[in-house]
Order: C-alpha cells, then sequence, then structure tokens
C-alpha cells in the first residue's frame, strides 16, 4: 500500500502524491550492526616505520590497534599521494578514475585529469545511500589545486564527494603551525599559533572527536565514515622540540645499523620470511660512516624530526582512541590505519633544513645547516630527511616514493575491529591493493556499490574484498593482476611474481630494463629472475601493456616541469592583472598572481592617518614568499627566499592621506643565456609612493621556480609571517585594493619548477 505525502518541493496546495518510499535520505537504512569505520591515512610513511613493523619510533596507539587486530605485509599503494587517495576512495584503479599523477595538473588526457570522474563514485558517496554520515579531516589532495580557490568548483571537493563535514586542507602539504585550513568550503584562519602551542595534528584530531561526539548526540543510530588524513609524515616535519630531540640517540648509529636491526625486528615478527635478504643501498647512498661527523649530526636531528612527528600523531590519535571507547562505540567501529605510499626521496641526498631555498638557487651548505640544527622541526624550517633515512623507512625494500619498486608501494596496513576480528594481533600476507579497501568495506558492510550516483551511471569496481582474510589467514591474495605506473615507472603484480622497471626521466621508454621477482619468495626484490624466465617476463610486460591500454595510463608521460608549467599556463591564460579589494579572504597559492622568473607591479591603494602600520599584501610564510608594508614608518618590500631576507626600505616615510604604495620589479636578463640550472640574471626591485621612486636594491635572488606553498593575503599576513614582524600584522590604514600587473617576460625553468613541485608533493 502505498503512502501519501506531500511533495518535498512545488506541486499544488492542498494536493497530495502517492510515493512507494519516502524521499528524504534516510529512507535507505545501513544493515543492522553495520560498523562505524575510522580511517587513518599516514602521508608518507614507510614500510617499517610503525613500531609494530620492526621501528623503534614510539608509536603504542598504533601498536595496540596491531595487537587487537590484524597486521597486512602485502599491502600496496600506487607510489604517491593523490592517486593512492583516489584508489582508496572509490575502489578503482587511479588512471581509470582520472588521476594517474597528482592532482596539481590536468594533461587532459582521460586518466591524468587531476580529479575523480563523476562515474567513479567514492566510498562517502556510496556509504551515504545507506544513511551514513561521512566527515573527512586533514589532507583532501584529489582536487585540481587551480579549483581551491574561493569560488570553487566545489565538485571536487570532500563535500561534492560524499563528505558531510570538512576540517583540513587540500593541497599535498601545510605547514603544521600555520596550516592553510578549510571548514567545509571555505578558507580559515587557524585556531592558534607556533607560540600558543598550535600544531595542525592536535587540531585535526581535535576535529575528529567533534564531528564524531555531535554525530552520537544526534543520530546515534546512524553509523559513521571518519576519514583522519593527517600531515604526518609529509615534509615539513614538524613536531615538538622536547621529542624531536628525544631521538637524537636513536638513531645516532645510522641508517645501515638501523635497517639491519628493523629487518631483525620484522623476521622476529614472522612480517617478513626469515630468509629476506636486506637489498644493496638505493643508488647514491653512501655508507654512513662515509659521512663526517657533522654530516652524521644534521642528519641524525632530521631523521629525529621525521620520528617525532610520528611519535606525535600517535600520541594524540591516543585521544582519538581513548573518545572511541569512552563513548562506549570503539566495539563496533573498524579501524584502518595505513600509508599513502613509502617514504619520500624529495629530501635528497642530504637532506634539508629549509628546502625551500634550494629550490630557487639559494643553496644550503652544511655550516648553514649545522647553524640551525636546532631550529630543525621548528615554525621557520621545512625539513626533509636525506636518502638514507628515507631507504631505512623502507626496509627491507628498495628505492621510494615515485618508484613501483617495494619501497614506493608496499606498505603498512593496520585493521582492529573488536567485535568481528577474533584472530588478534595475526598477520597477514595476502597481496592487496589500494583499489581493494573500498570493495571491502562495502563487503564487511553488506552492501553493493550502488549503479548511479547522483543520476550518474557508475563504472564496474575494479579492486577486490579481501574480506575473507579477515577470518582466513591461507585466504588467496588478490586474483586479478594489479598494474603499476608513475612517472614512466611501471610495474605488474600476478600470482605472486611480480615486473617492474625503474625509469629514468628524460629516457625512451623502449630502453627500460624490466625485471623480475617471485615475491611470494623474495620479499625484498632482490633475486632477478629475467635472464632466467624470459618467456614468463615476456608475458607479464604484454600483460602491463594491456592492463594500461584497459585502465587509461597511456600515453606514459615522464615530464615533471613541462606537465606543472603547461598547467600554470592554461589556468592563468592571458591574465595580466589581478586585483584584490578589501574584505576578501585568503588566496591559494594555485590561484594567485603567478609571478615567478618574470617583471611585475604590486601597488596598493590607501588613506591613512599618520602612524599607521601594517601588512599590505604578503604571499608566503616564514620558509619562503614575499611581503609588502609599511613598518615605523617606512614602506618596505621584503623578498624573502628560503629564509634568506633581501629587504628595501623606503628612503622617506609615507605621509598621511591617500596614495599608491607600491613595488616594481624588473628582470635584468643576461644578453647571454645561463648555463643549465644557473641563475637568470639580476633582478631591480624599486618602491615607489605614488609612481615616485623612494628606494631600490638589486639581486640574483628571486622566485626562479615557486613562491610559496603558502598562500596570498592582503591587509595582514594570517599565518607564518614571511618578514619580521609578528603575525598577522593587520594594517592599521584603510585599504582599498592591492592591484598586481604582470608582464609578459616569464620564462619559466621547466626541470626547475619540476624538482619544486616534486618536493611538494
Amino acid at each position: 500500500m502505498s503512502e501519501h505525502r506531500k511533495p518535498p518541493f512545488g506541486g499544488s496546495i492542498g494536493k497530495t502524491v502517492a510515493t512507494s518510499k519516502p524521499w528524504w535520505p534516510d529512507a535507505r537504512q545501513p544493515p543492522a550492526g553495520a560498523p562505524n569505520i575510522l580511517v587513518v591515512l599516514f602521508d608518507d610513511v614507510g614500510f617499517s616505520d610503525f613500531g609494530c613493523y620492526g621501528s623503534p619510533i614510539r608509536t603504542p596507539t598504533i601498536d595496540r590497534l596491531a595487537a587487537e587486530g590484524l597486521r597486512y605485509s602485502g599491502f600496496h599503494t600506487t607510489a604517491m599521494c593523490s592517486t593512492t587517495r583516489a584508489a582508496l576512495l572509490t575502489g578503482r584503479n587511479h588512471h581509470s578514475v582520472g588521476v594517474g599523477c597528482l592532482a596539481n595538473f590536468d594533461s587532459g588526457y582521460p586518466g591524468y585529469r587531476g580529479k575523480i570522474a563523476r562515474e567513479a563514485g567514492t566510498l562517502a558517496e556510496m556509504l551515504r545511500q545507506h544513511g551514513y554520515r561521512n566527515y573527512m579531516v586533514g589532507k583532501w589532495h584529489v582536487t585540481p589545486l587551480t579549483e581551491s580557490g574561493a569560488t570553487g568548483p566545489f565538485d571536487g571537493w570532500p563535500l561534492g564527494r560524499g563528505f558531510d563535514r570538512f576540517y583540513g586542507f587540500l593541497d599535498a602539504e601545510t605547514d603544521q603551525y600555520a596550516p592553510e585550513l578549510v571548514s567545509d568550503n571555505t578558507q580559515i584562519d587557524p585556531p592558534g599559533t607556533y607560540e600558543s602551542g598550535y600544531h595542525l595534528t592536535s587540531d585535526l584530531v581535535d576535529q575528529s572527536i567533534r564531528f564524531i561526539a555531535d554525530h552520537v548526540a544526534d543520530r546515534p543510530d546512524l553509523p559513521w565514515l571518519t576519514w583522519l588524513a593527517p600531515g604526518a609524515c609529509h615534509a615539513p616535519h614538524q613536531a615538538p622540540a622536547d621529542i624531536i630531540k628525544s631521538y637524537d640517540a636513536t638513531f645516532a648509529h645510522g641508517w645501515d645499523v638501523e635497517r639491519a636491526q628493523r629487518m631483525a625486528r620484522q623476521k622476529a615478527m614472522g612480517l617478513v620470511p626469515e630468509a629476506t635478504r636486506m637489498p644493496a643501498r638505493n643508488d647514491g647512498v653512501k655508507a654512513w660512516d662515509a659521512h663526517s661527523a657533522d654530516e652524521q649530526r644534521v642528519f641524525t636531528r632530521l631523521q629525529a624530526a621525521y620520528a617525532g612527528m610520528l611519535d606525535h600523531a600517535d600520541q594524540h590519535l591516543a585521544r582519538l582512541i581513548t573518545f572511541l571507547d569512552k563513548a562506549g562505540i570503539r566495539d563496533n567501529t573498524l579501524v584502518i590505519v595505513m600509508s599513502d605510499n613509502g617514504a619520500s626521496q624529495e629530501g635528497g641526498p642530504l637532506g634539508f633544513v629549509n628546502a625551500m631555498g634550494p629550490y630557487n638557487f639559494r643553496p644550503e651548505p652544511l655550516p648553514a645547516k649545522l647553524q640551525r640544527v636546532d631550529d630543525i622541526g621548528g615554525p621557520d624550517t621545512h625539513s626533509n630527511f636525506p636518502h638514507g633515512w628515507a631507504m631505512a623507512s623502507n626496509t627491507p625494500l628498495r628505492r621510494y616514493k615515485q618508484n613501483t619498486h617495494g619501497g614506493g608501494i608496499r606498505d603498512p596496513f593496520v585493521m582492529s575491529w573488536p567485535k568481528r576480528i577474533k584472530a588478534k594481533g595475526e598477520l597477514r600476507h595476502q597481496f592487496v591493493h589500494a583499489c581493494d579497501l573500498t570493495p571491502t568495506l562495502l563487503d564487511l558492510i553488506g552492501i553493493s556499490a550502488p549503479a548511479e550516483v547522483a543520476g550518474c551511471p557508475q563504472m564496474p569496481l575494479e579492486g577486490e574484498s579481501f574480506a575473507r582474510s579477515i577470518d582466513d589467514a591461507s585466504a588467496p591474495s588478490k586474483t586479478s593482476a594489479q598494474y603499476f605506473e608513475m612517472f614512466g615507472h611501471r610495474g605488474l603484480w600476478k600470482d605472486g611474481w611480480k615486473a617492474v622497471s625503474f625509469h629514468p626521466s628524460g629516457t625512451p621508454f623502449e630502453s627500460d630494463t624490466w625485471e623480475l621477482y617471485h615475491l611470494d619468495q623474495d620479499f625484498s626484490e632482490v633475486d632477478d629472475l629475467a635472464a632466467k624466465e624470459p618467456e614468463r617476463l615476456e608475458q607479464m610486460t604484454k600483460l602491463w601493456w594491456r592492463e594500461a591500454e584497459a585502465h587509461n595510463v597511456l600515453p606514459l608521460d615522464d615530464r615533471f616541469g613541462p606537465r606543472f608549467a603547461e598547467n600554470a599556463a592554461r589556468f592563468h591564460g592571458a591574465r595580466t592583472k589581478f586585483t584584490f579589494h578589501a574584505g576578501m579572504g585568503h588566496v591559494p597559492t594555485d590561484v594567485a598572481p603567478d609571478v615567478r622568473s618574470r617583471s611585475y607591479t604590486i601597488e596598493a591603494h590607501v588613506e591613512i592617518a599618520e602612524g599607521a602600520s601594517g601588512v599590505l599584501i604578503a604571499h608566503g610564510d616564514a620558509t619562503s614568499g614575499y611581503s609588502l608594508y609599511i613598518k615605523d614608518g617606512f614602506l618596505v618590500h621584503d623578498l624573502n627566499v628560503g629564509g634568506g631576507h633581501e629587504l628595501v626600505t623606503s628612503s622617506r616615510k609615507v605621509p598621511a592621506g591617500a596614495h599608491r604604495l607600491g613595488v616594481h620589479v624588473e628582470r635584468l636578463l643576461r644578453k647571454e643565456p645561463p648555463a643549465k640550472g644557473a641563475r637568470t640574471g639580476v633582478t631591480e626591485y624599486t618602491l615607489t609612493i605614488d609612481g615616485e621612486p623612494v628606494g631600490s636594491m638589486h639581486t640574483q635572488l628571486g622566485f626562479h621556480n615557486f613562491i610559496s606553498w603558502s598562500g596570498l593575503d592582503i591587509g595582514r599576513d594570517r599565518g607564518s609571517p614571511v618578514s619580521h614582524y609578528a603575525a598577522p600584522f593587520e594594517f592599521t590604514g584603510r585599504l582599498l585594493q592591492v592591484t598586481v600587473v604582470m608582464h609578459d617576460d616569464q620564462k619559466l625553468d621547466g626541470d626547475g619548477v619540476g624538482n619544486a613541485q616534486m618536493a611538494r608533493q
């Protein structure tokens, strides 16, 4: 018998409409006993970095979850952050859904749009149809960053992809003390500062607790999904100084000893087979003892900052788990803790205290690193550890994030569900992939993927459920082949075998050497069987090409810089002028004026009384950026490259009244082309008051490859201060507008831009 209800919108007054089911969203109730789901997705954490995976880093919360649940040794990702997140969220391969590489660019090819296709519904969109409430906290990075501004479009933001609330950041990374924060669809200021004890990880856990507590108060009858993706342990590695320094002694023995110790623990745990052999050091990594005492001191502290960041995150995760216990909902909450790819190689062979300088030709020699060793992990650093420590993080696997060898794609995976998992503390060795997570969760809940989401027909799921393995340690691994590709690095897993190819950027793909490993017997990929099994290798490489064609992997593209440069050119197009009016909000860096490697003019229209001061425009933070401001009555421009300040101050004070205050930046290019990787010439910075020059300077420094990963503000400097003032240093006069006019002389070095952008990922 049909129900008679008034239509929700429109219709004739006094009439009713016959419906077979209610129209409101909660009409479809979740299956009885459906669990809450908490996904904790760490960033750039290597296979061995959790304590329960062999590390000396203190992770008691994660270790407890593992002791109460399961650890997987064969969980695989996609080698990068955007791509793994796309696979995890959709249950499909990342190229298939349009995120074949990073969200930072759109190449136009179906597999490389930088945005999840509407035909690939997210887990949140699937669960919403069954009564779940969905909360996203932390790093998103599956929205093109050119769509991260105040006008969106918002269809690729979390609230546009099935989440009911969002609190976090859209980019690949952010400063942990002064993050680029978004609440739902709005850029907001961080609720604290470094000086007040603020750290993003703590804030994200606070928000996770709030979302869940609000949910329990309002709709305790409905299950929830909370997706918590902290910035840890992506660069910048930032954590409380006392935690960082507590790890100096732990890692003073260096990466060679550390690798050996970790693998010994892994064997004792049964995490890796007893016969596992340690691979040779990765290319370019020297023996620890080959480094000087000063280098070892810096490298140890850089590793301590990484460890401190993970330790600190685990401490705050403990608060969230404790809340679930106290709220009485822990028993039926499925908790998953994992990483999105292997440890990062972006720190280079020597690591960085502040990586922002070297990518703009401001070097960071060892004496400079030593001088700042106690600053590492603090608010004006952008630290990352050297290759040797990334190699140790990935023990016992080869290579790093970006690569399709084990070090890039094999990651920790912990699952805890007290009500359901009986085999507590056990290991599972099945091969599983990131795209298998969503099918597994749907299987465990007892629901199917929808045929449509918001009226859009859906592509089939490509992952396979590994739910059987929860109760059955002998359950089979994935039955279908699993391909890998990132920046031309390729791989294929099939029935316990793996073919893999390392691709040097810029070389012909046909010149790549394919290797062959029997992973079921060779966990660490050290025994290349390509010469012994040529027929098997040929079959697998042919299968890779078939899989690549089927999943939108082609055309292969190994370019770094040109992809970023082309994307920026397409987005900005012929636009050469930006006008910022008083009252506007924060502008993310990818939609701010692109003043890299070009001449430009900034002018602020103000009305001031005597003694007015403050920021007119600021783009960046303490590690890199620029600021135009009035201080002590004088107009000042600060070019901050890697924490080094090139200042020009007006020769006279700014008089009271209505004025145009500006800076004109002119690139004085060399007549002869510079050597590859060299600076492009001298730049002149000229301050102006009402168009009249009042001070200038010349410098070889500048924004050759990037400005900052932090965005732009007018009338204030919202976060980590670019220059020598205390943020936000709000302008005390009346700021009418700021214009930025860019000249048509931009010449970007594709390789330099690419290297800088990859440090961001």
